[in-house]
């Protein structure tokens, strides 16, 4: 590391670092109150979240991914907006529509009519149902947090964050993301079934009283402080090859490792490295550290890349899993 620099950039955080931590650590302990057995998704979306990023949540009906994005709304203070993604939904239904304004009717003036793409929290529900022209809507609102109409832009509010989920085996009637989509997404998060004491502990908060809700414990400019303060977090050296490894052994062109070679086409951009240096930044800060480390890398590798990466027809009719790629890249490095 860069002594001196880094030290600099320790000293300009560390005023506000243990008030900010203390209010974060709150987050996590009111929303663990409401939701049992889904800390690692929860403490990913909220990385996505502290990161500035998006975030596309991948599991079964009834695994409470809605819940977890409501509650992550009224707890972190952000105006939230529901979309519930189906066939028939059009572009203009998320973004809104320009309208004729009866008083200028003679002008022939039209008045912009906001969408639900206009909020701070953004839950695309079952976002692979929508076709790809009504998916596409969201790619300048992700990417630019500003949507063009009819020539003018309009900005979203700050910050903008979408949170999209989706239903990893119901196919019938759905349209695949595209790959320049999924890459404005930070983390692919995958969601699975809770263990059987957290299930047991969400029977027993179904039978108590339906009024006990989240606290609402930060606002929107809290959010905002701690996305500027992620970013002047410190990374060292060994880290930053570290990542730069990582991906780069992940693309076929580059690679020297034979399963990635074999069975990837394309790997991730250097949009996927920013990412996960930015998550890893995120986790240190969560986790009361300064910096962070090659754990943090190899803890977040495959939700930052799994959904960046695309296998072969011969690696998916042979049922070869991408995971077990990035393990084989993760023991080569180490080597």
């Amino acid at each position: 590391m860069n002594t001196l620099s880094d030290q600099k950039q320790i000293e300009s955080i560390d005023k506000n670092f243990d008030i900010y931590q203390k209010k974060i650590a709150n987050v996590n302990n009111e929303i663990n109150k409401l939701v049992f057995g889904q800390e690692t998704v929860i403490e990913q979306i909220l990385i996505s979240l502290l990161c500035g990023g998006h975030a596309l949540i991948i599991g079964l009906p009834g695994l409470a991914k809605t819940r977890i994005v409501n509650l992550m709304g009224i707890i972190l203070g952000l105006e939230t907006k529901r979309i519930q993604f189906t066939p028939d939904l059009m572009p203009g239904d998320i973004l809104g529509t320009e309208i004729l304004d009866e008083i200028k009717k003679s002008d022939d003036y039209f008045k912009f009519i906001k969408g639900p793409v206009f909020t701070q929290l953004l839950l695309a529900d079952e976002i692979n149902r929508a076709s790809p022209r009504t998916q596409s809507a969201l790619l300048q609102a992700m990417q630019e947090k500003k949507v063009t109409i009819a020539g003018k832009d309009y900005f979203l509010p700050k910050p903008f964050h979408v949170l999209a989920t989706q239903n990893p085996i119901d196919q019938e009637g759905t349209y695949p993301l595209p790959e320049a989509q999924l890459d404005r997404f930070l983390m692919n998060i995958k969601i699975s079934y809770p263990d059987q004491k957290s299930e047991e502990k969400i029977l027993l908060l179904s039978s108590t009283d339906d009024s006990i809700g989240p606290k609402n414990i930060l606002d929107f400019n809290d959010i905002l402080a701690f996305q500027k303060l992620i970013k002047e977090i410190p990374v060292g050296k060994s880290v930053m090859e570290y990542i730069l490894s990582f991906v780069s052994a992940t693309r076929p062109e580059t690679s020297k490792i034979k399963s990635v070679k074999e069975n990837i086409i394309w790997g991730p951009s250097p949009r996927a490295s920013l990412s996960l240096l930015a998550a890893c930044k995120a986790k240190a800060f969560i986790e009361k550290r300064y910096s962070p480390s090659k754990f943090d890398v190899k803890n977040l590798i495959k939700p930052i890349l799994s959904h960046r990466i695309n296998l072969n027809i011969s690696a998916k009719a042979e049922n070869i899993k991408l995971d077990d790629i990035l393990d084989d890249v993760a023991e080569s490095i180490e080597e």
